[in-house]
């Protein structure tokens, strides 16, 4: 009998791994061929009598799918004529019962609950290298469970699992122990261990850690898969303690940049899983500081200063938008030792001004910023040198305003008695660059963003309010960023902040001056009408016009 179905079986084509039971009933045929392209999640190995390829498998589907099966009699002998459905299957080989059985249990095994195909994942070519297993033996069943309902079946080998994995090796001997089998000749046990993992998070990711287990060199395959999964498998290698995957994943997570998105996930599983020190000193390293903050320079000073002397304005513009974005209270950067003292940015306010004095006196400048420069910016315009030092304190106020420590420099402004006489002195051209610092605080005043005693709004207003007026149509042609529309109705509500009589002093040296040079002089005539009705229209008249 068996000599007789070797004979016939060899009659068959080639393509076909399991032949057709009856040619009335081809489609049974071909059912088994259809797992193969991705019906369900189980990967296994078959273990069949007669060798088959899974391309072989695919082939053998579609050709049995084009031609009636009761046509083929014979390898390269097809019929023109139909046969006898009996003849045909009178000359049919009786299949083997392991041929038989294999497909149906294989049908059963395929019906997993999950739809989603996944390639075979683990299974290694015989005698491929080391990474596949120790000759085809596939003694562990591994059932995955996921946390959304699906269910992934991994055929695996006993002796990789055990050599790779403390966690899977210690419910390996378990099995052992608990079954009592004998093992085999490779040291696995001749029966097959199941083991069921619940609570999977990511099926697909846990066979993709699963297979490095079968890779000789990890590394390269995680270069492929990117450092965003990476840091997903270093998570579920981790957690079933792989340790040649976790070292694998550290060193090449440590060779490679992060994006911002990949470093906040790498922090965040550093909180959550504790790994050796001296595997992971050279990615901790890029997270934090190995020495204490008492004993790292201040850096954010360094930086400012650097800022405030540099000649270079494309240069110095582009870093101040850059510093001050990383020193905003709004920043998304964490600044726990980088925060710059109300002293340290005064120390710097106060070298500027004393730059400012040195210029308009004409004197060399032995300060720290000037210093600096080389010889050539030295001999710059004095105009160009002037600007430099106002956009240096306009820039230190706006880091100033958002931390709420521009109060004090209010009354240093005031009290600056040197400049406003050189003020006087100076050309227009260059003399309204100082303007441009008052008008900063005008309208941070204006705006509310600065709130100031009232001794030192009058201080202000009563020392920079007459130069401004003067310095106005300069400002106007000169704006360098600043609006000017915004300017009017901030030095306007800035005044307004004063008592009546103090208001009183101040619009009327306005009114004179607007009166001579119109649009040289800022229009406050909203302030001035709202100055006017609160000083000489009383009672219920000025209580209805200021809630209108």
């Amino acid at each position: 009998m068996e000599r007789s179905y070797r004979r016939r079986r060899r009659t068959w084509c080639c393509s076909f791994a399991v032949p057709p039971s009856s040619p009335d009933n081809f489609y049974s045929s071909t059912h088994y061929s259809k797992p193969r392209q991705g019906k369900s999640e189980t990967f296994s190995k078959p273990n069949l009598s007669v060798p088959s390829s899974p391309q072989s498998t695919k082939s053998g589907s579609r050709m049995a799918g084009r031609i009636d099966p009761r046509r083929i009699l014979s390898p390269g002998r097809v019929s023109p004529i139909d046969s006898d459905p009996a003849a045909v299957d009178s000359a049919a080989p009786v299949p083997s019962p392991a041929i038989d059985s294999e497909p149906k249990l294989r049908s059963r095994s395929f019906r997993a609950p999950t739809p989603p195909p996944l390639p075979p994942a683990v299974v290694e070519e015989e005698g491929s290298g080391s990474g596949g297993t120790k000759d085809g033996v596939f003694d562990v069943r591994m059932c995955l469970r996921g946390k959304d309902g699906g269910c992934m079946v991994l055929e695996l080998n006993s002796v990789v699992l055990y050599a790779n994995s403390e966690v899977f090796a210690g419910l390996i001997s378990d099995y052992k122990k608990g079954s009592g089998s004998t093992s085999n000749g490779s040291g696995c046990s001749s029966k097959m261990c199941r083991i069921e993992v619940p609570e999977v998070d990511n099926l697909g990711l846990f066979r993709e850690t699963i297979e490095l287990m079968f890779e000789d060199d990890v590394t390269k395959r995680l270069a492929k898969i990117g450092v965003f999964r990476s840091i997903d498998v270093l998570e579920v290698a981790a957690g079933i303690k792989f340790t040649r995957g976790v070292l694998s994943c550290l060193k090449y997570l440590e060779a490679v940049p992060w994006t911002e998105e990949e470093e906040e996930k790498l922090r965040s599983l550093f909180t959550r899983f504790k790994f050796d020190d001296t595997t992971t000193r050279d990615i901790l390293g890029r997270f934090y500081l190995n020495d204490s903050a008492d004993s790292q320079p201040n850096v954010a000073m360094q930086l400012v200063w650097s800022i405030t002397g540099s000649a270079d304005a494309n240069a110095r513009n582009e870093l101040k938008s850059l510093v001050k974005g990383l020193l905003s209270k709004s920043s998304v950067y964490e600044k726990n030792h980088v925060d710059l003292s109300k002293e340290d940015l005064y120390s710097v306010c106060h070298s500027c001004l004393a730059s400012l004095v040195s210029l308009f006196e004409g004197k060399p400048d032995d300060n720290r910023h000037e210093q600096s420069l080389p010889m050539k910016d030295m001999n710059k315009p004095l105009i160009e040198r002037v600007a430099r030092q106002v956009d240096n304190i306009n820039w230190l106020l706006e880091i100033m305003f958002d931390g709420q420590m521009a109060e004090d420099f209010v009354d240093i402004w005031a009290n600056q008695q040197q400049l406003l006489k050189l003020h006087d002195d100076a050309s227009p051209m260059v003399r309204y660059e100082l303007s441009r610092v008052s008008a900063t605080l005008f309208v941070a005043i204006g705006t509310r963003k600065l709130q100031c005693r009232l001794e030192a709004r009058w201080g202000l207003l009563q020392a920079w309010f007459k130069p401004m007026l003067l310095d106005f149509g300069w400002l106007q042609r000169c704006k360098k960023g600043l609006d000017m529309k915004a300017l009017e109705e901030a030095v306007g509500q800035a005044l307004l902040t004063l008592p009546l009589k103090q208001q009183h002093m101040l619009f009327m040296e306005w009114f004179r001056y607007f009166s001579k040079h119109g649009t040289e002089c800022p229009n406050l005539s909203k302030a001035f009408q709202i100055w006017w009705r609160r000083s000489f229209l009383r009672g219920s008249e000025t209580h209805e016009i200021e809630s209108r």
